[in-house]
């Protein structure tokens, strides 16, 4: 059973929104890029184990936990009766040497990268001591999950917990055929770990950035262009780039809730809204969307809108 979903870390979220509306500098673009093609692996990961999920299981994504002031992100956790399966996902994409123990991407040049294999057994070693600490001893199986098709690692070691793309679907078939049933102290654990998941990563990395150095307009969900001038054809926004159809209520609620992540604590105003979305010729559209969906709070020029729950 799935308990934790993945979702899309605000840090990636807040950089591709940059991305789209400013230029991003080399490094800010280097690690945006990384950032997202891990989570794409990792949503690769999920829609491949997808049929591992059932009533023999507990399944948690995304984990931050902390451990004795070291924090660790867990990517995949499956709890199964008497055993807890540790993923560590790579969506590296190539080829890779490893020479003397460390990890080298080969291409054009020759660049040492992180060895994957070390932040695993990081990884496997504070969880088995947090476990420790919460009385659930259950035995870890710690697997390097690579998960791209196109990759390829030379000189790999027979010894070591790597799962290969070729070996996916054996390994999900061995995983699927445990039947054990789970049993309360599954379940008490499953509860533990999400009381102490951190929603915040206090390492997240965002650039600085100012309203009015961001480009204004409505960033297209499908292919991350902005909509032309010609895109509002009621009621919808047709994007010129991608040929996508959104509902403009939509996109305009999609728009409000990029103003709140950029700017929290920022207050919503028809105003803002409207220069924010730049597609649409009359406010009065920016008006009737924020009075159906929020609620006001004063009236006139003063005027703006919150959540109505």
């Amino acid at each position: 059973m799935l308990i934790k979903q993945r979702s899309e870390p605000l840090e990636l979220t807040i950089l591709k929104t940059l991305n789209a509306r400013s230029l991003l500098n080399a490094t800010d673009s280097v690690h945006f890029h990384n950032l997202d093609k891990g989570y794409r692996g990792e949503i690769m990961f999920d829609e491949y184990m997808k049929e591992v999920s059932n009533e023999n299981n507990l399944i948690l994504n995304d984990l931050l936990l902390e451990y004795k002031n070291t924090i660790f992100q867990i990517d995949s956790l499956f709890q199964f009766s008497n055993s807890l399966h540790l993923f560590e996902v790579k969506n590296f994409e190539g080829d890779f040497i490893i020479d003397d123990e460390k990890w080298y991407s080969i291409g054009i040049m020759r660049k040492e990268i992180k060895n994957p294999l070390l932040q695993l057994k990081r990884t496997e070693s504070l969880l088995r001591q947090l476990l420790q600490e919460l009385g659930s001893p259950f035995p870890i199986e710690a697997h390097l999950v690579f998960i791209n098709p196109n990759f390829h690692l030379y000189k790999a070691p027979a010894d070591q917990p790597i799962i290969y793309p070729s070996q996916l679907s054996r390994f999900r078939e061995k995983l699927k055929s445990r039947s054990a049933v789970l049993k309360a102290s599954n379940r008490k654990l499953a509860k533990q770990l999400l009381s102490l998941h951190m929603e915040d990563n206090p390492y997240a990395r965002v650039p600085k950035y100012r309203y009015d150095g961001l480009e204004k307009g409505i960033v297209c969900p499908g292919c991350q262009g902005f909509y032309g001038a010609g895109s509002f054809k009621m009621p919808h926004l047709i994007c010129n780039g991608c040929g996508m159809v959104e509902p403009y209520e939509t996109a305009v609620l999609r728009s409000v809730a990029e103003i709140r992540m950029l700017f929290p604590g920022v207050k919503i105003t028809t105003n803002l809204v409207f220069e924010w979305c730049g597609v649409f010729k009359s406010k009065k559209t920016i008006w009737k969307i924020l009075a159906k969906n929020f609620k006001r709070v004063n009236q006139g020029k003063v005027s703006y809108y919150i959540d109505s729950n």
